[in-house]
């Protein structure tokens, strides 16, 4: 049984940072991808960044300047590193993981709220 536990979010002013992190539980498989995603109050989840198992990123345009994906694989977490961070920034984050052969993300966290002001 998967788990995914995010924490770090929290509320912070305008210009300031916050890293969030997600520990993997019971995930078996030495291949993956992981990403984070957001859901702002009020609109659709949209996606943030991704990582695999091979150490390849992807990032949505908008956030790739300020936003940074990395995995600490000997602890099994995902990390998400936000600078810069706006008030439009504030949303509800997640972090989901599938297999490689899984077409859609299969295991998610509960969400960490962050809040900039």
């Amino acid at each position: 049984h998967v788990q995914l536990v995010e924490s770090g979010g929290g509320s912070v002013q305008a210009g300031g940072s916050l890293r969030l992190s997600c520990a993997a539980r019971g995930y078996t498989y030495d291949t993956y991808c992981m990403g984070w995603f957001r859901r702002p109050p009020g609109k659709e989840r949209e996606g943030i960044a991704v990582i695999d198992s091979d150490g390849d990123t992807a990032y949505a345009e908008s956030l790739k300047d300020r936003f940074t994906i990395s995995v600490d694989n000997a602890k099994n977490t995902l990390y998400l590193q936000m600078n810069s961070l706006k008030p439009e920034d504030t949303a509800m984050y997640y972090c989901a993981a599938r297999e490689t052969w899984q077409p859609t993300y299969n295991y998610w966290g509960q969400g960490t709220q962050v809040t900039v002001s």
